[in-house]
């Protein structure tokens, strides 16, 4: 935990899921946060730029006692200016369902949380009692297109859908985020196509088409991608849809 006598710490977030984290259950924390940050609604805090292209003169001048990274979503070289210029930051790797709720755990107490809020432990609980949607179920992920690109390994949606249920078919790619030729992925044969809203957009008219013969679940990308308080719904939200593309 970061100790700071008299007053909360000031804290800057670099990462959208861990921004909502912070802002609902130790308030008073944050002070500034990327124009990504979305959630939670009508947050008012300082916007300090992207999660790949952080205004780091503007993040020093919050004077944050803690910013909050990921390895994955910011670049080393914005987080070695931030640290040269004197800021400490915690820098999250979460790669798996149990990873994203111990790096939680942490982050909360670093950003003065006074317990462990009750929403974790609902996120917890209703991962531990999550079912499957089927069995052999296979699937690509794509998460962008133009060029196609798609869950490989070592991936926290990866692992989420792996507790539905859902085998994805490139889980054991050499890369994370592997560029796969469209005729690639339609001759892997997935019996399911699971389609985020984000990073890229697809929607019922933009995706789908691309796979004639697979089912298609469009998902919401929070639920997938994002570690924090939407980890309390997602398994249920998320295995409706998966279950509502299958029927």
């Amino acid at each position: 935990m970061i100790h700071v006598r008299g007053r909360a710490p000031r804290v800057v977030s670099l990462v959208p899921s861990l921004t909502e984290a912070v802002a609902v259950t130790a308030p008073g924390a944050l002070v500034g946060a990327t124009d990504w940050c979305a959630h939670p609604a009508g947050l008012g805090v300082a916007r300090i730029g992207g999660t790949k292209n952080p205004d780091v003169p503007a993040v020093l001048a919050l004077r944050p006692d803690l910013v909050l990274a990921n390895e994955e979503e910011n670049r080393a070289p914005d987080l070695a200016a931030l640290r040269d210029g004197g800021a400490e930051v915690l820098v999250t790797e979460v790669r798996t369902l149990d990873q994203g709720l111990t790096a939680l755990g942490d982050v909360l107490a670093a950003c003065g949380a006074p317990r462990r809020p009750r929403w974790l432990a609902e996120a917890e609980e209703a991962w531990a009692g999550a079912e499957p949607v089927g069995e052999g179920i296979t699937a690509v992920v794509p998460i962008w297109r133009r060029p196609w690109m798609v869950l490989g390994r070592d991936t926290f949606a990866g692992d989420l859908l792996a507790r539905l249920g859902v085998r994805n078919l490139y889980a054991d790619h050499p890369e994370r985020y592997p560029k796969v030729p469209l005729d690639e992925l339609t001759a892997a044969r997935p019996r399911l196509v699971v389609l985020p809203d984000e990073p890229y957009r697809f929607t019922a008219d933009d995706g789908p088409e691309a796979f004639p013969g697979a089912a298609a679940a469009l998902v919401d990308g929070r639920m997938l991608t994002w570690y924090g308080p939407s980890l309390a719904r997602a398994p249920r939200l998320l295995g409706r849809a998966l279950r509502a593309a299958l029927r």
